[in-house]
């Protein structure tokens, strides 16, 4: 029943969002974090983590990430990889008004295209600040630099939008601005079967008790990807709880319900107390 109500809320999601799906294809995406604040350690990155959590009811799931400092020359090569490799890649940083903000420049590069200050992102700049009553700098004009014959993407935040060119989204660094340019973003994507995930939690094991049998569900079981993550934590008492959380993901909800079972079975040989789909599970 909880799986029914999951891939429910999936369709529900996918519908809402006005996402085309294929049933049956695999669709992937690539990230790109750009910063120098990323590398240094100054800033802790989210924003992969609500990329890859708004894309996965779309049926796209995440392939590759990169991280790259403000240079240019990276840039252009992670774009070039990411937009080969997958069907759509997104970028995130560098396209504030400062002059470290050089993605839409490194775009621009790598799609060949002229860059400069556009007409269309420069009037929605200027309404967004009047509206505001903020002055309009040189410095914040530079966010509407955008390449020739990108589409420009929705920046319900703070009006400078982001921008489409290709199959390569480039968002803002801001998590919360990038969250909010997503919104008018999901309608351009065409997304694939949905990835499906499933959780057999096992209290008190540890992943060498269940490592052997693992190995060969996965075997058995190539279609279906197999993850075990330990934790720990220390009780009221002091004492240190331990677990294992074994993690089935496929497309199959079938073949997936098959997998889950035969996890759940593996759990009981060594000893432990599976838990299929607990509430709590991620």
């Amino acid at each position: 029943m909880a799986l029914f109500m999951a891939n429910a809320y999936i369709r529900h999601e996918s519908e809402a969002k006005g996402c085309k799906m294929t049933q049956g294809k695999r669709v992937t995406a690539g990230v790109l974090l750009i910063g120098d604040e990323l590398l240094s350690g100054r800033t802790r990155d989210i924003n992969l983590s609500e990329i890859a959590k708004f894309l996965a009811p779309l049926g796209v799931a995440v392939a590759e990430c990169r991280v790259v400092p403000d240079e240019q020359d990276r840039i252009v090569e992670a774009v070039n990889h990411l937009r080969q490799a997958c069907d759509y890649v997104f970028t995130t940083g560098g396209i504030g008004p400062t002059h470290d903000d050089i993605t839409a420049d490194a775009i621009g590069a790598a799609f060949g295209q002229t860059v400069d200050v556009r007409d269309d992102a420069l009037a929605i700049i200027e309404e967004w600040y009047a509206k505001t009553q903020t002055p309009l700098t040189e410095s914040r004009k530079r966010m509407a630099r955008v390449p020739a014959e990108a589409i420009l993407i929705k920046n319900p935040v703070t009006g400078a939008p982001g921008f489409q060119t290709g199959n390569v989204y480039t968002l803002a660094g801001v998590p919360k601005i990038a969250r909010a340019m997503l919104e008018d973003v999901a309608h351009r994507i065409e997304g694939g079967a949905v990835t499906l995930s499933r959780t057999v939690a096992t209290g008190g094991l540890r992943e060498g008790d269940l490592a052997e049998g693992l190995g060969k569900l996965a075997a058995e079981y190539p279609d279906v990807s197999i993850g075990s993550y330990p934790y720990f934590f220390e009780g009221p008492d002091g004492e240190i709880k331990r677990g294992t959380n074994l993690v089935a993901r496929g497309t199959d909800e079938a073949l997936l319900g098959e997998v889950v079972e035969k996890l759940a079975d593996l759990s009981r040989s060594v000893g432990g107390k599976p838990v299929i789909d607990p509430p709590d599970a991620k």
